[in-house]
């Protein structure tokens, strides 16, 4: 799954269908976050009831490459400590000397 632009409660209804649709999973969700330039609470609250349903089933959900920001937030809220979210940070690029 892609969140992209901007997130905030304005855009939930449209965030939910997509993550209701994540509910049916068989597998590990992945939720790429690398386009995403803005998101509220409102999302955070959402991916952890997405991440604790999944949880119930034996999955997680893993949070890919979130922009400076948005990791804050994620931090800032505690979805980073709940059991079955993972949070995927790019790793530096080194510079050959």
């Amino acid at each position: 799954m892609r969140v992209t632009g901007d997130e905030d409660r304005s855009t939930s209804g449209r965030r939910r269908r997509a993550l209701s649709a994540a509910l049916q999973a068989t597998r590990d969700v992945i939720v790429d976050l690398s386009e995403l330039s803005f998101a509220d609470p409102s999302l955070m609250i959402d991916l952890a009831c997405l991440a604790q349903r999944l949880r119930a089933h034996g999955m997680t959900l893993s949070l890919r490459h979130p922009q400076p920001h948005v990791r804050q937030l994620i931090e800032m809220v505690g979805l980073h400590r709940l059991p079955s979210v993972l949070v995927i940070v790019p790793q530096p690029t080194s510079v050959p000397a």
